[in-house]
């Protein structure tokens, strides 16, 4: 065992000498065995300790070990205590989710603030497989078989070679005193349906079933590099990023448009699984407008090509305006200025700048986001126009008019921000004195 776990640092080229190695103990078996080889073979190392407050008593004991071990053996220990079930509901996440987060983000914090350069947790070759497995029930591309990494970011898996049996046989043959969670034993969750029914049945169809789904999961992971190089440089022929958004061109797509696994890899940084596929499929072949919102991002079609977003909450922005100073609250605005009407005076042919008859406007005014049933005069127009009709007649995009901000007085639209004023408040030869505003 202690060769074996030499030989896989070594191998995988997880620690340099100098490295100092923070060690995730939750006082299992797996973590109890991998303090012992780390102090065994003199590693530079620190232990930290999470207290979940989900087990009561149990969860006190495991850190009294924790504790222990640490002291004996004169490596610097740091434990902390998380309320879970409370941070979970208040972050809408399942329990285990949450205690993942916040362990890891605690991990990450005391491997910065006490010069730790990596970080060891105890997953083993049965955990990995047991990845795999799940991902695949779950639905999954290549990424997903490929299981975990022996080192990713600064976190290493120096275990992963060794299977659950010969983690117990080194324990017993050592002594190892460790802590059994008795909730590893329960069926209601997925993992150990996978480890106690699934596994088991596996086994009798093939003995060396562990070793088999581990040598396949490797031989993905290099499948997988090879794909991932390929979507890479697909990727950037047919996509442009633009300042907020990327566009994917339909027409570069095209060729791959009934390729589910291409698909499914190009916008698989956007969100998009397995059933999402299948929207996202039909947005393709479909009209202008389709929309697929994935849990991270919006994928819009917009004429020839598809617009990728982040999913951002729109919220309610209101901007009252009491006076010309004002203006500078929002952020659209970049000036706004009086001007007494002059010989010299020539209204800018610009859209980004308003000039309006200012004995037309009465403060406050408003600046929000445009509504549906809004509706103004164009500037050169007698008849008063639908803005949703104004912007399908300029062919704005579903983003280009959540952009959209105007600005109201009295009820009336004076200016769609950036676009076109109203008619009825434009300059004529009776004005003497003009806003003028720029964005």
């Amino acid at each position: 065992m202690i060769s074996g776990f030499s030989k896989f640092i070594s191998e995988n080229n997880l620690i340099k000498p100098s490295d100092r190695i923070l060690l995730a103990i939750s006082g299992g078996i797996d973590s109890m065995v991998m303090a012992h080889l780390f102090h065994m073979l003199n590693y530079k190392t620190g232990i930290a300790h999470c207290n979940f407050s989900l087990r009561g008593d149990e969860s006190d004991k495991d850190e009294e070990l924790v504790r222990q071990f640490a002291s004996e053996n004169r490596i610097p220990l740091f434990a902390i205590r998380f309320e879970t079930k409370t941070y979970a509901i208040q972050h809408k996440l399942s329990v285990q989710m949450a205690a993942r987060e916040l362990r890891y983000n605690w991990f990450e914090q005391i491997r910065i603030e006490n010069g730790f350069d990596l970080i060891a947790v105890a997953h083993n070759l049965n955990d990995n497989i047991e990845t795999v497995l799940i991902n695949l029930t779950r639905g999954t591309g290549i990424a997903g078989m490929t299981g975990m990494r022996p080192l990713s970011n600064r976190i290493i898996r120096p275990l992963l070679f060794a299977a659950r049996e010969k983690i117990v046989n080194f324990q017993t043959e050592h002594g190892i005193i460790f802590r059994e969670d008795r909730s590893n034993a329960d069926t209601k969750y997925v993992r150990n349906k996978i480890r106690h029914l699934i596994i088991p049945v596996l086994k009798e169809i093939n003995p060396s079933i562990e070793t088999t789904l581990s040598e396949t999961a490797e031989r993905f992971s290099g499948f997988y590099e090879i794909v991932s190089e390929y979507i890479s440089m697909l990727r950037k022929e047919v996509s442009i990023k633009r300042e907020w958004y990327v566009s994917f061109l339909l027409d570069k797509i095209k060729p791959y448009e009934k390729n589910k696994a291409i698909l499914f890899e190009l916008f698989k940084p956007y969100g998009i699984n397995d059933a999402l596929l299948i929207d996202l499929i039909r947005i393709i072949e479909g009209e202008s407008g389709g929309l697929v919102i994935t849990p991270t991002h919006r994928i819009i079609k917009n004429r020839n090509e598809l617009i990728v977003t982040e999913e951002k909450k729109q919220d309610n922005v209101f901007y009252t305006i009491y006076n010309i100073d004002d203006f500078k609250i929002f952020p659209g605005i970049t000036s706004a200025e009086k001007i007494i009407i002059s010989k010299d005076f020539k209204i800018p042919a610009d859209k980004k700048i308003a000039c309006l008859d200012i004995q037309l406007i009465s403060y406050p005014l408003t600046i929000r986001k445009w509504e549906d049933g809004d509706n103004f005069f164009p500037l050169g127009m007698k008849q008063k126009k639908k803005l949703s009709d104004y912007f399908i007649d300029k062919k704005y995009s579903i983003l280009d008019k959540e952009k959209i901000f105007i600005l109201e007085s009295g009820g009336k639209i004076i200016w769609i921000i950036g676009d076109r004023i109203d008619d009825r408040f434009k300059v004529t030869s009776e004005t003497r004195e003009v806003l003028l505003m720029r964005c």
